[in-house]
Parts: C-alpha cells; structure tokens; sequence
C-alpha cells in the first residue's frame, strides 16, 4: 500500500498516473537535468532516448516540480483551488479542462505518450487523483523539496 493510496477516491493510484504524477510533481529532478533558460521554448530541447531518468526529457518542462505546477495552475486562474488541496479543509475538484488549459496541451501530451495513456485518461485520472496527493503532500500547508517528493514516490 503506497503512501496516496488513501488520497484518492476509489483506492490506489495506478502506475501510468503514479508516472505522470512524478513528472508534474518532481519535475527537473526525475529527468536528471533541467532546461537552464526558463524562457527557452521546450519543444526545443527535445528529450533524448536514453536521458537519465524514468521521466525523459519531460523535466524541462515541467521545471519548478510541485512549486512550479501550482504555479501554473494558480497563474491559470485556479488559485482558489490550488490553496484549497494546501490548506486543510475540504479539497476543491479541478476540470479535466482547466487541468489542460494550465499545463498546455505538448505538456500533456508528452505525459500522456511517457504514461502509456490517452490524454483524455490521463487528464481524467490526474484531475480526480492529484487534489488529494496535493493534500497528502501538504499537510501543515507547505510545500516540500522535491527531494522528499522524490522519496514519497519511491516507497510507492
């Protein structure tokens, strides 16, 4: 039983999404290297075959891990629901669609093609898990260093 098994509705996470998860939590840190010029578009690092790390080339752009992740979703216009899975309280749902409007459409169909799903599942599933991991990971309403992220997912 991993640590988000209780995090989510239904039971425990499967491995595509625990895979997509880590990517969008962890970020630079799976992929063993990160795009150095934050304005640099990452469809222009193109991720390597064999580039270090479960996540491929994913880490690029998805730099920032957790931090940056809310990040987006915030500047996206869900800050509310961003703070409701830090804070303690009850966890707001996201859409599938805004989930998409905030990463972008190459984020998620990068992750998708990394998860071995379709990016409809994979909007689905990570629109209904990744409330509760928030939550999980959050729970004095901080946001830990993507080395204790890394290690959560691991004891998965």
């Amino acid at each position: 039983m991993g640590i988000f098994d209780d995090a989510v509705p239904g039971g425990s996470i499967s491995k595509p999404i625990m895979i997509a998860l880590g990517a969008l939590l962890v970020g630079k840190l799976m992929s063993g290297r990160g795009n150095p010029d934050p304005a640099a578009d990452p469809r222009q690092a193109a991720p390597q075959a064999n580039d270090g790390g479960l996540m491929g080339g994913l880490g690029g752009a998805l730099g920032g891990g957790l931090g940056g992740l809310l990040g987006k979703l915030t500047a996206a216009g869900q800050g509310s629901v961003v703070d409701s899975w830090v804070k303690p309280g009850p966890n707001q749902p996201i859409a599938p669609g805004n989930l998409e409007n905030a990463l972008g459409s190459q984020t998620i169909s990068d992750l998708a093609r990394q998860a071995g799903v379709s990016e409809q599942e994979l909007l689905r599933q990570l629109s209904t898990v990744l409330p509760g991991v928030v939550d999980k990971l959050t729970p004095q309403g901080q946001i830990p260093d993507q080395g204790r992220i890394a290690a959560l997912l691991q004891q998965y």
